[in-house]
């Protein structure tokens, strides 16, 4: 069993940078694949980026190159650094996990995480 906490979220003004974190607890941390993805009103949940056990990334066009993804496996904590943000941005965004020990296949399929936070608000404004 895996339990996510997210943090981070807030309101943010187009063009600013925010730092999301998802504490991880009850399991061996490092072999999960750990992701980020986010709902927008009205809108189905979609894929942001994903961090493997191994290390790979993976990033959705619509955040490469301004978001990234990192984790710290001394304090079971992924995060998700934003930077240069657009309205469209704003979202809730969830931590999800994977695992344990899995291939980098179907990372940025939502039906193949086990576990999911809670979700963090993040709103950017023009």
């Amino acid at each position: 069993q895996v339990q996510l906490v997210e943090s981070g979220g807030g309101l943010v003004q187009a063009g600013d940078s925010l730092r999301l974190a998802c504490a991880a607890s009850g399991s061996t941390f490092t072999s999960y694949n750990m992701a980020w993805f986010r709902q927008a009103p009205g809108k189905e949940r979609e894929f942001v980026v994903a961090l493997t056990w191994t290390g790979g990334t993976y990033y959705a066009d619509s955040v490469k190159g301004r978001f990234i993804i990192s984790r710290d496996n001394a304090k079971n904590t992924v995060y998700l650094q934003m930077n240069s943000l657009k309205p469209e941005d704003t979202a809730i965004y969830y931590c999800a996990a994977r695992g344990p020990y899995l291939a980098a296949t179907l990372v940025s399929d939502d039906d193949a995480y086990n576990y999911w936070g809670q979700g963090t608000q993040v709103t950017v404004s023009s």
